[in-house]
């Protein structure tokens, strides 16, 4: 439920770069769709002990890239009530995974002109001066798509309480790209307002 194919990442990075091209910005930031699940008999133990973070299952413990989500989540947890501990003496576990890839950038694309001189009246129809505005994208860049996931579990039993998910995508110049920056604004979005309407999926924005 939580792992999104490499195949739907490449698609949402498509649509992003579409976007870009569309309005000749270039890289554009966000929104962050963030998705949560959880049980509403189990949401008054969330926040209210302790709880270690960790990798999830198949992920690489000790990758580098990984390290700055973690920390990030862990400080959005503690944020929320949770008392960050040691594996052995945590009541919650938090497990954390994190795909991250680069889009390929889309082929240049001509411009899309509007006359603005001739005729009027009709559509496609030029009014005024000889004037043109080009409405299509004159660069493409890439993109990082990232998505983090979050799950929460009581240790003792290994139920999930609950489970979150990030989807970003920005431009591989942006600000918010590299891993410590692109972890905060992330790990922020899928905590705010914790622990969010179960199966609801919203856009979060981001302020670059």
């Amino acid at each position: 439920m939580m792992k999104l194919s490499k195949m739907a990442l490449i698609v949402i990075g498509a649509g992003a770069l579409s976007a870009c091209a569309a309005t000749g910005a270039g890289p554009i930031a966000g929104p962050i769709e963030v998705t949560r699940f959880h049980q509403p008999a189990t949401l008054s133990q969330l926040g209210q002990t302790t709880i270690f973070v960790e990798s999830a299952p198949g992920q690489d413990a000790g990758a580098l890239e990984l390290a700055p989500y973690k920390a990030a989540v862990a400080r959005e947890l503690v944020k929320i009530g949770y008392r960050e501990t040691a594996r052995d003496q945590a009541v919650h576990i938090a497990q954390i995974r994190l795909e991250r890839i680069t889009s390929q950038p889309t082929p240049k694309r001509g411009p899309i002109t509007v006359g603005m001189g001739g005729g009027t009246g009709g559509y496609r129809s030029g009014v005024g001066l000889g004037i043109g505005i080009n409405l299509g994208g004159t660069k493409s860049s890439q993109q990082i798509i990232t998505q983090l996931a979050v799950n929460i579990r009581e240790i003792s039993t290994n139920e999930a309480l609950w489970e979150g998910r990030a989807d970003f995508s920005i431009g591989i110049d942006s600000p918010l790209a590299p891993n410590e920056e692109n972890a905060a604004i992330m790990a922020d979005a899928l905590f705010r307002e914790f622990p969010g309407n179960n199966g609801e999926s919203v856009n979060v924005k981001v302020g670059k």
